[in-house]
């Protein structure tokens, strides 16, 4: 059995993201100015890692980190998915298995 790259991981996590949180707010003619500027700076932040650490970050975001915290209080007041509302699939989805299958 071979195991999937960790390009094609890195795709399926950040795909995921896009789906369920990134694309909603940067595609909206709603969101803020502020609000996708943060979404874009994720995304990059994001793309600068492979699958492993992506996930990392996604956890880190949730933890509560003082600027995450902040961020994610905006992305509620403007109507939109947080990282925190899709926890469960993204617990259930990109676990440690899936990370060293």
């Amino acid at each position: 059995m071979s195991k999937r790259s960790d390009d094609a991981r890195k795709e399926e996590v950040l795909s995921f993201l896009h789906d369920q949180v990134f694309d909603p707010v940067l595609s909206s003619s709603t969101a803020s100015a502020a609000l996708k500027q943060g979404i874009r700076l994720t995304v990059t932040r994001m793309g600068q890692r492979d699958a492993r650490g992506i996930v990392q970050f996604y956890w880190s975001a949730i933890s509560g980190t003082d600027r995450s915290t902040l961020f994610a209080k905006r992305m509620r007041q403007e109507g939109f998915k947080r990282f925190e509302d899709v926890i469960e699939e993204f617990r259930d989805r990109f676990d440690r298995k899936w990370l060293e299958a």
